[in-house]
Order: structure tokens, then sequence, then C-alpha cells
């Protein structure tokens, strides 16, 4: 596939040509047109009638969603990027949980896809403790990602993480791993569909689970020092480091009992993930039924394993005629 770049006054007139030039993936990463509604509405209108199954990644500002933005992106194939902006007043971060919680809520109800973009150290009242409970905030949404542009290779100064009196250079590099280490085991591990639930019995925040997975990352050589790219990398791979390393987590808390439950979850979904992604089929073996794995009662594993009783199936995950589907052999 043929690689185009469009400029900003461009997009509305390309649209048409998206299918004829054999374009499968559209981004649209603009920060003026991300705070613009009525031009995003045009866009969204002009993509329903041209190109409604062309894959769009659509920077957005979270001021302007609301349900009319939202109904218009239901009817076309779309995932949001979202930042999560923060402001600086009396010598303090702040950051509205509630709105962006709000603007969460109105796009997991109506099955559209998002992520959030973070930050840390750009704000000069930032701190590393905020920048924690912005990213513990992010995930409780259930976003599909969570992007951070400082991991990237960029040159723009307003990305740039700057030391102050709050914000050390040790807690920027802290920073950075966190923000890798969930990159890699949250994002590309795809890890959205089972994550808060197979963290509830281990009573940690998501910071937390990220920083140790950090230093585990470090020590296999895995990490954002090593030159390691979660995105080049096989997802299978990427699942066997998540099985790996809750596994360390569940045994350090004493929670063995739950791992081979832990275990079925994630390669479940992972395999419901790579049919998806990668249009691949697998046959596992699994020590629950999936009925049971795909059932609301994995919400809550303590309850699950006190009123679901072990069943060994083996079973086929493939693409059926309404997305990925299991029968059990």
């Amino acid at each position: 596939m043929d690689s185009y770049r469009f400029k900003s006054q461009e997009i509305e007139s390309q649209i048409p040509n998206l299918v004829s030039k054999n374009i499968t993936e559209f981004f649209i990463h603009d920060e003026a047109l991300a705070k613009d509604k009525r031009r995003v509405l045009k866009i969204l209108g002009l993509l329903e009638q041209h190109a409604p199954f062309v894959f769009v990644s659509f920077l957005i500002d979270a001021s302007i969603l609301d349900r009319e933005v939202i109904n218009a992106a239901s009817k076309i194939y779309i995932s949001f990027d979202i930042p999560l902006r923060c402001t600086a007043k009396g010598g303090k971060i702040l950051f509205d949980k509630k709105f962006y919680a709000n603007k969460a809520r109105l796009l997991n109800e109506s099955g559209i896809v998002f992520g959030f973009m973070l930050f840390y150290a750009v704000d000069e009242c930032d701190t590393l403790k905020a920048f924690m409970e912005r990213l513990d905030f992010a995930v409780q949404q259930y976003p599909n990602h969570i992007d951070f542009p400082q991991l990237e290779n960029t040159e723009r100064e307003d990305f740039e993480a700057k030391v102050t009196g709050l914000f050390s250079a040790k807690d920027i590099r802290y920073s950075r791993e966190v923000s890798f280490a969930c990159k890699t085991f949250y994002s590309f591990g795809r890890a959205v569909p089972w994550f808060l639930s197979v963290l509830k019995p281990l009573r940690l925040y998501p910071s937390k689970f990220f920083a140790d997975f950090a230093e585990w990352q470090r020590c296999n050589n895995c990490d954002f020092k090593s030159g390691y790219t979660p995105e080049k990398e096989n997802h299978l791979d990427i699942e066997k480091m998540q099985i790996l390393f809750t596994n360390e987590k569940y045994e350090e808390k004493s929670k063995n009992e739950y791992i081979v439950l832990v275990d079925d979850i994630i390669r479940v979904n992972g395999a419901m993930s790579r049919v998806v992604a990668e249009n691949m089929e697998t046959v596992m073996e699994t020590s629950y039924n999936p009925d049971d794995l795909f059932s609301p009662e994995v919400l809550d594993l303590e309850s699950f394993m006190e009123n679901v009783c072990m069943e060994h199936c083996k079973i086929k995950i493939f693409a059926g005629g309404e997305g990925p589907d299991f029968i059990v052999q």
C-alpha cells in the first residue's frame, strides 16, 4: 500500500479519493482541526459517504465530543485519540477527572473505540504523583490504547519534559519507563478487555503495576533503553511476557490459585484480538469453559473462583460472521 501525506486544508477534498487510492488507514492528527466541531462533523460526514470502511485515527479535543459528534462517528470505522490536558493554577496542577470520565462514558456507551494521550513534566506545576494519578485514571476509563507522545522521536518543544523543583530528572526518567511499560503491556499487549479484572485481586494501582513491569523489562533487556520496540513485536511474544509477569505478581501476593484462571483469560482474549488484527485462527486448551471466560462473572475474579467450576476444554477461535467467535471441539 502506498503512503500519502495531505495538508490540513486538503483533507476534505482528498476523502472521496481514499478508496480509489487503495488507502485503508487514514490518520487525521491536526491540532487546530481537533477543536473545530463544525469541520469535524463535515469530515465525518464525508467519510461516511465515501470511505466508511477505511480505518480512521482521529485526533480530537474532548471539549467538542458530544452526542452529535459521537453519533456521526458511529457510522464509520474510527478510533478517537484524546489528549488528557492539565492546567496550572495557583502553583498546582489541575486535572478535571469528571469532565474526561463523562466523555469516556459517552464513547463507551456508543461502542466508539478511543485512546488517550498522556504527557508528563510539560506543565510547570506537574509532579510525578500527579502523572501517576492521571495514568491510573486513564486506565480506569477502558481506553483501547494509551499513547505517550514523549516516547516518540519528536522535536516539538511543547512535548519536552522539563526539570522543575517539582519534577526532577529522576522523576522524568521514572515516568518515561512507566509510560513505556504501559505502552508495551497495555496498548500493544491489547489488554483492555481484561486488565482491570486481572489487576483487582492484586490490590495494585495500574501505575504501580506498570512501574513493577518497567523493572521487569529492565531485568529482561526489553525496556526503553534497550531499543525494544513493542509495535514491531509479534503479539504472541508480548502475550508470553504478560503471562510470565502476571504469574510473578500473583505468586508475590500468595494468590497462586488464580494463576490458571488468569492465564486462560489472557490467552483467550489474546487469541480473539489476533483474529481481528492478524486474521489468525487459534486452537487451544483451557482449564475453564470459554462461555465462563467471556461472561460478566470474569469482571470479579474472586467471585469467579468461588462460583465457577474448572472444566477442561479444547477450543477453536476464529473469524465468525459478526467478528471473532469460538467453538468447543
